[in-house]
């Protein structure tokens, strides 16, 4: 009886109201929302938790390597081992580095391992081959900057590959040095080096472990460089250009860019061709450019494109009024005007003029043009190897007997022809020459 009127008294509290003594339940639908978003919550926190994981621990352990307290209470690093020779690298690598190329040296030869003296760097042979091996570093080992370090340190700077990843570092990884020295064959890196905080790689070289027993040989490294993926190569530029490169080899040139697009549409498909244009119309190379290209990026464009080395082939265009003989890139090699051979230091007034139509005439006419054969100039032969295929072959005339030129000679002017303003020309002895910006209108 107690209990009942005690529950009755709970039911009928008269401090509450009676709408307030009932709480409102959660519609059905709102119940699952709230399950659903718990659900897809805890999904989140399980994906990120190995992610958050790793990257506090990076950033801690980067912290504490840097903290005086932390060096202070680690325990000292035993010093290292005085070495008494050394690996080395002969020559760098050439870079850029991509993912799948072959790496080689600045000279495009295979990387070359040497064996070397610890305090003279003078090159050492051991009676013995020695077994090394290639292995990926990090870019910012050793993290002090120091150029000695312990077998124990340099195996914690190698990079292991990410995970379901190739070998970072593939091809022929072991060696055997020598007499001293090592050729490396094949090398290349599977994986870009985006993806480690440094950003960077270098290639290690070490005495492949328990192989060697004897005095310490201390390992070498190249230094620090960026690993791009291979996709990047095939709009690589190249130093220098060849003549026979696509003219989006050239640099502030973009491979299907704007420039590249003009470039074409003109005809200039290679950097033959804009070397060529440059050596004669530059003024009409830069207004196929259009006001795009800044004086900045001209600069650039053709610096770099003065850098192609033109091959051994020298053509001839003959006129009424004279004959003239350039190279693969348009750059004067010999004059003849009046039937004798003309110094190019000479070249003044009316004779320049003449020269410089010339050059306009052998431009227009270039896919033409007849090869000569191989003569002397100024004391040095030039090969005859064909750029043109089925070009005619021309003899050139034997030089004459006695000098047109000697010290203090009066120059020779000749009649004035009537042509169009002229510009210095150029000569095969000073490619990089500047030209003032004179326009030349020749018909068609």
């Amino acid at each position: 009886m107690a209990a009942k009127r005690l529950h009755d008294g709970y039911e009928h509290d008269g401090d509450q109201p009676d709408d307030k003594r009932m709480r409102r339940l959660p519609s059905f639908s709102t119940v699952i929302r709230e399950a659903m978003m718990q659900k897809h919550m805890t999904n989140l926190f399980r994906l990120l938790e190995p992610l958050l994981r790793r990257v506090v621990q990076e950033e801690l352990q980067a912290g504490l390597m840097q903290s005086p307290r932390y060096i202070e209470r680690s325990p000292a690093t035993p010093p290292a081992e005085r070495p008494a020779w050394k690996l080395a690298f002969r020559t760098p690598p050439q870079l850029p580095i991509f993912t799948g190329s072959k790496i080689e040296d600045a000279s495009g030869a295979p990387l070359e391992i040497v064996l070397v003296d610890a305090d003279t760097g003078s090159p050492a042979a051991l009676p013995q081959a020695l077994r090394v091996e290639l292995v990926p570093l990090f870019g910012d080992f050793p993290p002090d900057g120091r150029e000695d370090w312990a077998p124990e340190e340099f195996q914690k700077g190698v990079v292991k590959e990410r995970e379901g990843k190739r070998p970072l570092l593939t091809g022929e990884v072991g060696l055997t040095v020598r007499e001293g020295r090592a050729t490396v064959g094949e090398l290349q890196f599977t994986d870009n080096s985006s993806w480690v905080r440094c950003r960077r790689f270098r290639i290690g070289v070490r005495v492949v472990p328990g192989s060697y027993d004897g005095a310490r040989i201390q390992e070498a490294m190249t230094e620090a460089f960026v690993v791009r993926d291979h996709r990047g190569e095939l709009y690589r530029k190249h130093y220098p250009p060849v003549l026979g490169d696509d003219v989006w080899r050239l640099e502030k040139i973009g491979k299907e860019g704007a420039f590249h697009r003009k470039l074409r549409h003109n005809n200039v498909v290679t950097v033959q061709e804009f070397v060529r244009m440059l050596m004669v119309k530059p003024d009409e190379l830069r207004a196929i450019l259009g006001e795009g290209m800044t004086d900045r990026m001209w600069e650039a464009t053709t610096n770099h494109a003065r850098t192609c080395e033109p091959d051994d082939k020298v053509y001839v265009y003959a006129a009424p009024h004279g004959t003239i003989y350039v190279n693969s890139v348009f750059k004067l090699v010999r004059v003849e005007i009046g039937g004798v051979e003309w110094p190019l230091q000479q070249l003044r007034g009316h004779a320049q003029m003449i020269v410089q139509k010339l050059m306009l005439e052998a431009y227009e006419q270039r896919h033409s043009l007849q090869e000569a054969q191989a003569f002397m100039l100024h004391g040095h032969a030039a090969n005859n190897v064909p750029l043109l295929q089925n070009a005619a072959h021309v003899a050139v005339p034997a030089p004459a007997e006695t000098p047109l030129w000697y010290p203090n000679a009066p120059e020779i002017e000749f009649p004035a022809p009537v042509v169009d303003d002229v510009v210095s020309i150029p000569q095969a002895n000073s490619f990089g020459y500047q030209w003032p910006g004179q326009v030349f209108h020749m018909p068609g």
